[in-house]
């Protein structure tokens, strides 16, 4: 016979365990994104617009995509470009770095 608290116990591991796989899985799945803004704040023409984070491929190319489907993307290494319209504004040729230092990313802390 299991004595009563050894029983207690088993159930309450059986429980926690699948719980704990479930935080360690999100946390990997979660790292590539960990060097990414998960918004990026660009000004054109006096219009003010905030792209967010929709993509990011497996070479490392992040995309970027506003309400008005105008879309860039940046790598770690690179600098931004537009997708789509050849457009300006105050994010493009910039690193990551660049936008950071500018105060133009938009993060989520964990």
């Amino acid at each position: 016979m299991i004595h009563p608290s050894i029983r207690v116990l088993s159930v309450a591991i059986a429980c926690i365990l699948p719980l704990a796989g479930i935080c360690v899985s999100q946390a990997r799945a979660a790292e590539p994104f960990d060097q990414f803004p998960v918004a990026v704040a660009c000004e054109y023409k006096g219009l003010y617009q905030i792209f967010y984070l929709t993509r990011l491929e497996a070479d490392g190319v992040a995309t970027y995509v506003n309400p008005s489907k105008l879309a860039g993307t940046i790598s770690v290494g690179g600098t931004a470009k537009a997708l789509g319209e050849p457009i300006g504004g105050s994010c493009l040729g910039k690193t990551l770095e660049q936008l950071k230092a500018s105060g133009q990313v938009l993060d989520l802390k964990r």
